[in-house]
C-alpha cells in the first residue's frame, strides 16, 4: 500500500516529538505541515532537475526530450497548486 506524503509527515512528526520529548498534543499540525511542505519542495526540486537532465542529455532526440521535460514540469505545476492550497 502506498503511503501518502501526509502520512509520512505525520510519522515524522511522531518521531520528532519522541526525540524532543514532546507530548502528542504539542503543535502536531504545525510540525506535520512543515514536514509535508519540506518533502513537497524537495520533490519539486528533484523533478525540475530531472526535467533539465532529460532535456540536456537527449540531444539526439530533442522532441522526446522536450516531451519528457514538459510532462515533468506539468506535474510540478500540479504539485505547486496542491501545496499552495494547503496554506
Amino acid at each position: 500500500m502506498t503511503t501518502s506524503l501526509r502520512e509520512r509527515a505525520e510519522q515524522a512528526t511522531q518521531e520528532v516529538q519522541k526525540i524532543l520529548g514532546l507530548s502528542a498534543k504539542e503543535h502536531p499540525k504545525e510540525i506535520t505541515d512543515a514536514i509535508e511542505k519540506t518533502i513537497i519542495y524537495a520533490l519539486l526540486e528533484e523533478r525540475h532537475r530531472c526535467a533539465d537532465v532529460a532535456f540536456n542529455y537527449l540531444d539526439e532526440d530533442q522532441v522526446k526530450a522536450k516531451l519528457i521535460a514538459e510532462e515533468i514540469r506539468r506535474v510540478n505545476t500540479v504539485l505547486v497548486s496542491n501545496l499552495s492550497s494547503m496554506r
